[in-house]
């Protein structure tokens, strides 16, 4: 794989295309030693960006709940995204807008600090091995817990609240797990490191976590939507580990995830059941509007 920072064609850096590896910053942005940074991350299916205007109204939630003010409109955003994804030619990719603060100040305090915005984008298969999404991956239980919702900004997506995720995944995956479950800060069941997460019961029922302390997911929300259409109750509720057992299915939710089967939680196993293929073929049909017609 080509390293991201040597790769080639260009990236919206400022309100210019700038190249690839031209687009810098200095080592003392504020943004990379205090993590005063939000980011956001799209799906581009068929050529068709998924959910662009709400992921935008996200980025811009978490920017204003992290002090940071966005030198450009929604709409700008919107035009811009749209823009780097034709520049570079992705037909089926990601895309990465993020803010930060710049190095005009280097204490806890930035105030005066120049606020920057930058878009890349490139094409991006599955996340996980598709031969794992067919089988089911596996999670082990991240010692890292969600904090507490009065601790941090925890409806956003801030660079610094996922060093816990890369430090839950990096262990899972030396314990050859493909992710991590983390827990919320009461014990309770959270998400994975990058995802939001679902069980089926016995009776074909779902139960997600309350999103109280972590992201609700836009996949989350639209996978909820696609169950509800299919008459499939969903429960929003607390969960205890201890109900690990009883659940007969389990997948995440996610952007990069989108559904993922679970096939093992510790030493919980689960089926790759109907339902949960169902629900990852009618987002799969979602996302991929223009080729279904």
């Amino acid at each position: 794989m080509i390293p991201y920072d040597k790769r080639d064609g260009k990236i919206w850096y400022n309100n210019n295309l700038v190249d690839w590896q031209d687009a810098k910053l200095h080592v003392l942005s504020h943004g990379l030693h205090y993590a005063s940074c939000v980011f956001e991350g799209l799906r581009v299916y068929d050529e068709e960006i998924f959910k662009l205007e709400e992921h935008t109204d996200r980025l811009f939630h978490s920017a204003k709940r992290m002090d940071i003010k966005i030198p450009y409109s929604k709409d700008e955003i919107n035009s811009a995204i749209k823009k780097i994804v034709s520049s570079q030619n992705v037909k089926n990719g990601y895309v990465r807008p993020f803010v930060w603060r710049g190095s005009e100040m280097m204490a806890v305090s930035a105030q005066q600090t120049k606020i920057h915005v930058a878009i890349a984008t490139w094409e991006w298969g599955t996340y996980f091995d598709s031969k794992l999404k067919l089988e089911g991956i596996k999670l082990n239980i991240s010692k890292w817990r969600r904090p507490a919702p009065n601790t941090i900004p925890w409806d956003t997506k801030a660079a610094g609240l996922y060093m816990i995720c890369t430090l839950s995944k990096h262990e899972a995956e030396r314990q050859g797990y493909a992710d991590s479950l983390m827990l919320d800060h009461d014990g309770n069941i959270a998400e994975a490191t990058g995802a939001n997460i679902f069980f089926k019961d016995k009776k074909g029922e779902l139960h997600t976590p309350t999103p109280d302390c972590f992201l609700d997911g836009i996949t989350r929300r639209t996978v909820i939507e696609i169950a509800k259409s299919k008459t499939i109750k969903v429960n929003e509720r607390k969960i205890s580990p201890e109900e690990l057992s009883k659940f007969v299915g389990c997948f995440l939710t996610g952007t990069a995830a989108e559904v993922t089967p679970i096939s093992k939680i510790a030493e919980h196993n689960y089926k790759v059941c109907d339902l949960i293929l169902d629900l990852s073929s009618s987002y799969e049909k979602l996302v991929r509007k223009k080729k279904a017609a």
